[in-house]
C-alpha cells in the first residue's frame, strides 16, 4: 500500500503482511515485484493510486471492493480520464459478508 507517511507492516493472522511504501509507484511496484521473486503482486490503494497506475499504464488487472458504507463524498475512480477510460472485461466475483470483490481485466 501507498501511504503519505512511513508505517510499519502489518502482519495478519494467516501469514499475510501488508507492507507500506512511500515514494514513487514504479518504486513501489518494482520493491513489490523483487520482493515476490518476481511473480504477480497486488498492490492496495484508494482511487488516487489506481488512477496514477491506469496513467502510467502499470498494471493489467484490478480488483474493486464494493462496501456498503458511506465516507465524506467519495472518490470518482476514472475521474479526469475523459476518453481514456480503460475497457474493462469482468473476470469473476467474489461475495462476503459486508463486501463485494469484482475482478476485472484491463483490456487493449
Amino acid at each position: 500500500m501507498l501511504p503519505n507517511h512511513a508505517r510499519e507492516p502489518l502482519e495478519l493472522r494467516g501469514g499475510t503482511t501488508f507492507y507500506f511504501v512511500t515514494g514513487w509507484i514504479e518504486a513501489a511496484l518494482d520493491q513489490a515485484k523483487s520482493a515476490a521473486g518476481w511473480k504477480d503482486v497486488s498492490l492496495g490503494g484508494g482511487a488516487e493510486i489506481v488512477t496514477q497506475y491506469l496513467a502510467a499504464g502499470l498494471h493489467d488487472e484490478m480488483v474493486i471492493s464494493i462496501v456498503p458504507l458511506i465516507l465524506g463524498d467519495g472518490a470518482r475512480l476514472f475521474a479526469g480520464r475523459g476518453d481514456a477510460r480503460p475497457k474493462l472485461e469482468q473476470l469473476g466475483i467474489v461475495e462476503a459478508p459486508g463486501v463485494t470483490h469484482i475482478r476485472y481485466a484491463l483490456v487493449g
